[in-house]
């Protein structure tokens, strides 16, 4: 139970993600939360979104994890480690932050999913 509440709130965070990237990017929340200049957010606006979609898949994926019960074992497992390696990717290349931010949940519930 305490494993797929984590899971659920790794989906949630990826949701926000999305949310933020698709339809915030280019407004002043958006450039706050991302430390944007107005110029560089309008000009990345597309990349943005697009980054957002993916984020949206991972949701995805490990929401369809959840609703299959024990068998979305290994979907959870899958798609836990795709946030793993994408945040230690961000964290490698965009800011340590986002270590702590996607890594560390996903790292944290993938641990909870394989102990359960």
């Amino acid at each position: 139970m305490i494993a797929n509440v984590f899971v659920a709130l790794v989906a949630l965070l990826h949701i926000y993600f999305l949310i933020l990237e698709m339809f915030l990017w280019d407004t002043p929340y958006g450039r706050k939360t991302f430390k944007l200049t107005p110029e560089f957010s309008a000009a990345s606006k597309a990349l943005a979104a697009n980054q957002g979609l993916y984020n949206g898949f991972l949701a995805a994926g490990l929401f369809w994890g959840l609703l299959l019960g024990p068998a979305g074992l290994a979907i959870k497992v899958f798609f836990l480690g795709c946030v793993i390696v994408a945040g230690v990717y961000g964290a490698a290349t965009v800011g340590k932050k986002i270590l702590f931010v996607q890594a560390l949940p996903a790292a944290i519930a993938l641990a909870l999913v394989l102990l359960a």
